[in-house]
């Protein structure tokens, strides 16, 4: 690895799905303990940036080193290594909560004794009480959100992938995992963090890169933005402007005016 001081190190990166470029020649660099956010609006490539960098995806070309591992070379030493909550989840809707984590734990050679200790550590610190026998398929959102972090933190990772994991998730299991994530952060880990909602990201993020159309167009520390931004901006206005969008000229519909008539 170029440089130890990184948990994840990317160059070159492309991905292309006939002859539309999904990711384009992405150099990334996100220093170990970081909480990085990986922003971009929707079909900026930010998903399939993440399975190229865990290993759900082929890259057309280009190189990923996690934690000092080439990923094309050493893939089970990276994923020994990793966690990941994808956008879909991918759950075993047959299968209980407590049942799913333990199909995950003994996956990672945890011994039995070890996996159920765990498991009670992460329902009670996720709040992720469900009835007795419950499937995932019965669970909420927040609740299959809630349980997915759970899976990928059961055996300890030193990365963590987490793609929209806010997304369908109500205000009280949000804070819950934004007060886990922070947790573990100090203890350590280095999380990678895909998300939309703007004022999670400000609040939490260490560092940030902006993708858009497939392309990087921004890499730095939270710290070194703010001091870009000009008085009273938020980050989601200097996003709007890296991504080239405009809000509305009218906010009005012309057929909300209070005077309109229901047809007849």
């Amino acid at each position: 690895m170029k440089n130890p001081e990184l948990a994840i190190e990317v160059v070159g990166l492309w991905r292309r799905f006939g002859t539309f470029n999904a990711v384009v020649d992405l150099s990334l660099s996100v220093p170990k303990g970081s909480f990085f956010g990986f922003l971009g609006p929707n079909g900026a490539g930010k998903s399939t940036t993440i399975k190229m960098l865990t290993g759900l995806l082929a890259p057309t070309q280009g190189t990923v080193e996690i934690l000092g591992y080439d990923l094309a070379k050493s893939s089970i030493e990276v994923k020994r290594r990793i966690g990941v909550v994808s956008a879909d989840l991918n759950l075993f809707d047959r299968l209980t909560g407590p049942e799913y984590l333990t199909l995950v734990g003994r996956l990672h050679g945890i011994n039995p004794a070890e996996v159920k200790l765990r498991q009670r550590e992460l329902f009670t610190l996720l709040d992720l009480q469900v009835r007795p026998g419950a499937l995932t398929i019965e669970y909420s959102t927040g609740m299959k959100k809630k349980l997915a972090l759970a899976a990928a933190l059961i055996h300890g990772p030193q990365v963590l992938f987490l793609d929209e994991p806010f997304e369908g998730v109500d205000a009280i299991a949000t804070k819950v995992i934004k007060d886990l994530l922070a947790g573990i952060r100090a203890q350590g880990t280095t999380i990678f963090l895909t998300s939309h909602i703007l004022e999670v990201v400000e609040r939490l993020c260490t560092d940030l890169a902006v993708l858009h159309q497939g392309k990087l167009v921004y890499q730095g520390s939270l710290v070194d933005l703010r001091t870009q931004l000009p008085d009273q901006a938020t980050l989601e206005e200097y996003f709007l402007t890296l991504i080239g969008g405009a809000t509305p000229r009218t906010t009005e519909l012309s057929w909300m005016n209070g005077s309109s008539t229901a047809p007849n």
